[in-house]
This record gives structure tokens, C-alpha cells and sequence, in this order.
């Protein structure tokens, strides 16, 4: 293990120390469930992602792109049903916070603009294209207070990366963009593409890519579309700095989700602890406990959870559950959201069992919580 690699781990664990030590505590014994990625593409469907394998793109390597994908109306019923059957103290359900992107790429558009500019599609119009999918099975889920949609950014796409790409004519990005897709990285090509998914990597922006106008126009789609404002937000691939806070400040935003560590590049971590206030007045939610079965079928994920949930506890923290869309979706791979719900709904068995006096939050109502230092 080189120094780097030395100073980081060591680093890392003394500040797990402090964010474990410090911020906001609760004898309530608290469970948030936020789920990132919903309302973005990823792999549109299995024809894309056969055609992918024949072209030599290894996207059985990563679980990103061999499961997920818009969810279906499937998707969302057996969801709803497996939230609906467990009940907290107060008779509550488990709650989705579907950390939602609001746009994708206007494939059909730019590619008729000769790749010269960029274009973005509401999500929603996404959706209207595929019969499976439908605005409807959203809703549905807000209205039973089973699902709770909040910010996740306008799109999960780096676009002046993702442009000089497609400028340059590389033929991988060529093959991904005729087949609407993005999501072909660097794990999987051979010519070891970059990510195109970090939206917010700041050394990849033009003035018409400016983070104030993506951010505001997805503060204005994510309102006209759910009815409300997005009282929280989490940044792409936990990448983010002082500028896109201070954005969201002045609309509103008052939550920021996130693990521990903050990326502000690939060399510079900024390390948070729960309820931390930064100079804005805005407070962090720190993510403690991480879900994620399709990322790996060989481990053991409910023990594993419960063991951290045990420790939040401890702690006198709540079980914030980091859990992404991927693990719900089975257009792709129908064995992907069997295989996961059933392991979910076994951990929220477990949790109600042991837990009895658990209570089910979403990530505005603890940030709300917190807030209001009701519990100091």
C-alpha cells in the first residue's frame, strides 16, 4: 500500500470517528431510506444491452448497467406492495426518498443539430416513450406516502465531457448515443472511456453548461412536475462544491444528502458529520448505512445493514439507508428485483421485529427534525 493510499485510509477513519461522535443525536430509533437515480436512463433495455456484449462493451461487468433502468409500472407495484406490508410505531410504512434526476439527453435533437449543441428532455417525456413506464405509478406512491421524490440534479450526465466525445466521433460513444445510451465507462470499454456521469466534475464546464442554470432549471422542472419544492438534494456521485450549495441556498434547499465524504475532485475530500450547518444555513444528512445488493450477490446484505442500523442506534443516531434504484429494477433481469425485494422485505421484517419502537422518515422530514433541535 503506497503513502497516499496510508494517509487516506487513516484519514478516513479518524473522521468515521468524529462523524460517529459529533452532530445531531436521538434516543428515537429513526430509519430514512434514500434511493439515488431515479427518473435518469441507464441501459434502455435488453435488446441495448445484448447488442452492447456482441459489440464487446463488458456491460455484465458492471450492475449499473446490466439491471438499471427507468422503472417499470412492474417495478413500482411490487415495490409499493413489499412498503406497504410493514408498519412503524405510528402505523407509518417505509418510505422511499427517490432522489430524482429531472431531464435526460435529447438524443433525436442533437443528433439533428449535427452534434453542435446540447439538448435536454424532461424525464417525464422519457417516460412517455416506453410503454412499461408511466408518471402514474409515480404518483401513486406519493399519494400512499410511499414514495417521496426529492433532488438529485437536472441530469446524471457530465455534458461538455460527454459532447467532445461525441464531437470527436469515438466510435464507442458513437454506439452508445445511437442506442441511447450513456452510461458506457471506463470499466468496460477498451479504450477506457472516462465516466460521463459525473455531472458536476467542475473542470468540464462551458458558459452554457453553467451550474446556476442546470440547477436552476432542474429546481423549476422538479417543482412544475411533483407540485412541491425539493426541500433536499444530493449531488451525482457525492461530487460537489461551495458554489452548487450556495445555489441551492437561494432556492430553498435545506438539506444536503451525502455519505461522509464530500468530493470536491478526484484529489480533495471534504468529510461531514450529521447536522452539521454550513455557511448557508443549510444542514448535511450523513448517509450510515449502506444497502446495495446488485452491486454484489456473494454477500450477506441483511446482516450486514442490521449490523449498522444496530450501531446508529448505539450512537444515538438514525439509520439513514443508502439503497439506489438499481436494486428495484427488473425490465433488465427480472431475477434483479425479485432476488432484491425479497431480501428487502426480509431486513424490514427484521427491523420492525427487533426495533418495535422504529419510526420511518424521509430525508425532509429528519432534516426538518434536526432543524427544529427538537430532541436538544
Amino acid at each position: 500500500m503506497n503513502i497516499t493510499r496510508l494517509r487516506n485510509s487513516a484519514e478516513y477513519r479518524a473522521f468515521k470517528y468524529i462523524n460517529e461522535k459529533r452532530g445531531w443525536k436521538t434516543d428515537r430509533k429513526i430509519v430514512v431510506i434514500e434511493s439515488d437515480d431515479w427518473g435518469s436512463i441507464r441501459m434502455p433495455n435488453r435488446d441495448v444491452y445484448e447488442k452492447c456484449l456482441k459489440q464487446g462493451f463488458r456491460v455484465d461487468q458492471s450492475h449499473y448497467n446490466k439491471y438499471d433502468s427507468l422503472a417499470s409500472k412492474q417495478d413500482f407495484e411490487h415495490l409499493f406492495s413489499i412498503l406497504s406490508q410493514h408498519k412503524d410505531k405510528n402505523n407509518n410504512s417505509p418510505v422511499i426518498t427517490a432522489n430524482t434526476l429531472v431531464a435526460n439527453p435529447d438524443f433525436k435533437r442533437i443528433e439533428d443539430n449535427n452534434f453542435s449543441k446540447y439538448y435536454y428532455e424532461r424525464f417525464t417525456d422519457t417516460i412517455n416513450r416506453y410503454d412499461d413506464c408511466s408518471l402514474a405509478a409515480w404518483n401513486e406512491g406519493i399519494d400512499n406516502e410511499l414514495f417521496f421524490p426529492q433532488l438529485h440534479g437536472r441530469e446524471h450526465l457530465n455534458i461538455t465531457r460527454w459532447m467532445e466525445y461525441l464531437q470527436s466521433k469515438s466510435k464507442e460513444i458513437a454506439f452508445a448515443f445511437d442506442n441511447n445510451l450513456i452510461g458506457l465507462g471506463p470499466s468496460i470499454t477498451n479504450n477506457k472511456l472516462p465516466s460521463f456521469v459525473q455531472a458536476f466534475d467542475q473542470k468540464h464546464y462551458l458558459a452554457d453548461h453553467s451550474i446556476e442554470k442546470i440547477l436552476k432549471d432542474a429546481v423549476s422542472i422538479f417543482e412544475d412536475v411533483f407540485g412541491y419544492q425539493s426541500k433536499s438534494f444530493i449531488a451525482p456521485n457525492y461530487i460537489w462544491n461551495k458554489r452548487i450549495e450556495e445555489v441551492l441556498a437561494n432556492v430553498n434547499v435545506k438539506y444536503l444528502q451525502g455519505g461522509m465524504v464530500q468530493k470536491i475532485n478526484s484529489k480533495k475530500n471534504i468529510y461531514h458529520y450529521l447536522g452539521e450547518e454550513n455557511s448557508f444555513g443549510q444542514l448535511y444528512l450523513t448517509r450510515n448505512v449502506i444497502y446495495e445488493p446488485s452491486s454484489d450477490l456473494k454477500k450477506d446484505w441483511n446482516s450486514l445493514a442490521l449490523k449498522q442500523i444496530k450501531r446508529a442506534f448505539q450512537l444515538n443516531k438514525p439509520a439513514i439507508i443508502c439503497m439506489h434504484r438499481v436494486n428495484f429494477i427488473g425490465s433488465i433481469f427480472e431475477v434483479n428485483r425479485v432476488n432484491n425485494l425479497k431480501l428487502f422485505n426480509e431486513l424490514l421484517s427484521q427491523i420492525v421485529q427487533i426495533w418495535p419502537e422504529i419510526e420511518f422518515m424521509n430525508s425532509a422530514q429528519l432534516g426538518d427534525l434536526i432543524a427544529s433541535d427538537a430532541d436538544l
